[in-house]
């Protein structure tokens, strides 16, 4: 396979360093630091499941830092060499693949669940902002020059301020997104599998289900984990009031998007704002030509902060685990 090494070949730094493939462009910084650390070699681009096992074979890896297009399935377990320890995500989501069936092989899989917290809720708030007040009209007037006067009536979007927003899934993110929203003077209801602590919840108003919360809200964003199960069907988008507005920052697999472009182009929902699509970067093109929806490339995380910290972070489980101790974000 066609790897690219950005570092010192393996007689200038030494074999005494542990092997790690690199399976997805990164930072200049995380670049830097498993160059610096590790005999490491480096993809020049994101590398798919076949691509990977070749890489961890061939250098005798015993570690892999990879991005969602490695897809470890059950199938592939077979082929997954002893000397491979860790298999390391640089983000919060693992749904791309079996971490059960890795686990079941000996290997330790982890993820970076700490580094996106704030960066994705400032999207999630972004989002809100562009799917209220019509950001994608607003934009398209000033790409075309503007050159036309507008009065009262035009160009109206929805207020955000004193709005009463539902979250579905109160965890670091979804607690990340009320703090803001209270700043804009949002009502906070929330869903989870249980109940926060109050210190948590911090006034917020639980509902057992999703379902319930639902005709509650005028905004409803998503911060649940993905999965194999559609949680945003036709009957979840019929149950959210008229005229409210839909945000998803999450994973585009919990949103039957057929449901809601149906309830976008009736009038049922108000507007969208959507990061994260069921087909990326392929996303369903009827999405883009809604005047009521404001789109994003998936760049929740998106900020160099955030991106050096995934990067560090999962470095750091790799750290932990070829020293014997364990993981910090095993999964």
């Amino acid at each position: 396979m066609d790897l690219k090494t950005q570092i010192p070949s393996e007689t200038e730094i030494g074999s005494a360093k542990r092997r790690l493939v690199i399976a997805r462009r990164v930072p200049a910084a995380v670049a830097a630091r498993a160059a610096r650390d590790y005999d490491a070699w480096f993809a020049d681009h994101d590398l798919g499941v076949d691509e990977a096992i070749a890489a961890i074979v061939e250098h005798r890896a015993e570690a892999i830092l990879v991005g969602h297009k490695v897809a470890l399935q059950q199938e592939h377990m077979s082929r997954l060499p002893d000397h491979l320890k860790i298999i390391a995500n640089p983000s919060a989501g693992f749904d791309h693949m079996d971490a059960a069936a890795i686990n079941a092989r000996g290997i330790t899989v982890t993820n970076a669940p700490n580094g996106l917290t704030e960066c994705t809720a400032d999207m999630t708030m972004l989002l809100m902002l562009g799917a209220c007040r019509n950001a994608s009209l607003y934009v398209d007037i000033m790409k075309k020059g503007w050159r036309q006067s507008y009065g009262m009536p035009d160009n109206l979007g929805r207020r955000v301020s004193g709005s009463v927003l539902g979250i579905a899934g109160m965890g670091r993110i979804g607690r990340a997104v009320a703090q803001r929203a209270r700043g804009f003077g949002m009502t906070i209801h929330y869903t989870d599998i249980a109940r926060l602590p109050p210190e948590l919840e911090n006034g917020a108003i639980y509902h057992a289900s999703l379902a319930d919360m639902l005709p509650a809200i005028d905004i409803l964003a998503l911060h649940m984990p993905g999965g194999k199960s559609t949680v945003m069907t036709a009957e979840m988008f019929a149950l959210m009031r008229p005229g409210s507005v839909f945000i998803n920052a999450a994973r585009g697999s919990l949103v039957d998007e057929d449901a809601l472009i149906e309830a976008l182009t009736s009038g049922h929902l108000y507007a969208a704002g959507l990061d994260v699509y069921r087909s990326e970067p392929d996303y369903d093109l009827r999405l883009r030509d809604l005047p009521n929806v404001f789109l994003t490339p998936h760049v929740g995380s998106a900020t160099i902060e955030t991106r050096d910290k995934m990067g560090f972070d999962a470095l750091d489980n790799i750290d932990a685990v070829l020293a014997g101790r364990p993981a910090l974000n095993p999964i």
